[in-house]
């Protein structure tokens, strides 16, 4: 009679355990906040940047970050790793930010001057983290206050689902297999988010672009 055996835990079945934070989201598993703590201090200031791009709110973004932690933590004894634990989180994120864009006009927003420094180390408006990474931005020299004013206009002629597509492929680098399996969408939907994005970006920054000539 032929045995049967189970499959020893953490048998890489998904192909994600070469993830190092995926490691750490394991370790989490077992009741390790230690290493639950090197993965709040490695994204909560990126999710709060994040989050501040989508509410224009530093307060409520911050708020929003440490939710996302929270449901990670809540979620952790059932924790499988069917994916990058980035990919994981930012689809939490997004989720979030999607519900936070529906209750927005139930809460009075107060926006952050740009430049204001942040209550968390590190972070930055998104509108100086895009002005410092975009290849649209203008050659010539500007003072930075007035570059950021002008990126950050141009962000917000772009859609919810365009900024943040924009944010994960600029800022987190995540390619398009990656940023549709964490906004559940397929991978020509996302190249065509980017290009719509593109061409408002560059319609909207070309006066500048123009002066760099």
């Amino acid at each position: 009679m032929a045995l049967t055996t189970t499959p020893p835990a953490n048998v890489d079945e998904s192909g994600y355990l070469h993830d190092p934070e995926v490691q750490l989201m394991l370790r989490v598993k077992q009741g390790d906040d230690d290493a639950f703590t090197q993965l709040v201090k490695t994204y909560q200031d990126r999710l709060a940047t994040i989050f501040f791009h989508m509410t224009q709110n530093q307060e409520a973004a911050e708020d929003l970050a440490q939710d996302v932690f929270m449901r990670i933590y809540r979620a952790r004894n059932g924790y499988q790793p069917s994916a990058r634990f980035s990919t994981w989180l930012f689809r939490i994120a997004n989720n979030l930010a999607i519900n936070s864009h529906r209750n927005k006009s139930r809460r009075k927003e107060v926006p952050l001057p740009v430049g204001e420094s942040t209550s968390m180390s590190g972070v930055r408006p998104e509108s100086q983290v895009l002005a410092d990474k975009s290849a649209l931005m203008p050659t010539r020299q500007i003072d930075k206050h007035e570059l950021q004013l002008v990126v950050q206009k141009a962000i917000e002629q772009l859609n919810e689902r365009q900024r943040l597509t924009v944010l994960l492929h600029k800022f987190e680098g995540m390619s398009y297999s990656e940023i549709a399996e964490t906004m559940e969408m397929t991978v020509p939907a996302v190249k065509s988010i980017l290009s719509r994005a593109r061409d408002t970006l560059r319609t909207a920054l070309e006066p500048y672009m123009q002066l760099g000539k």
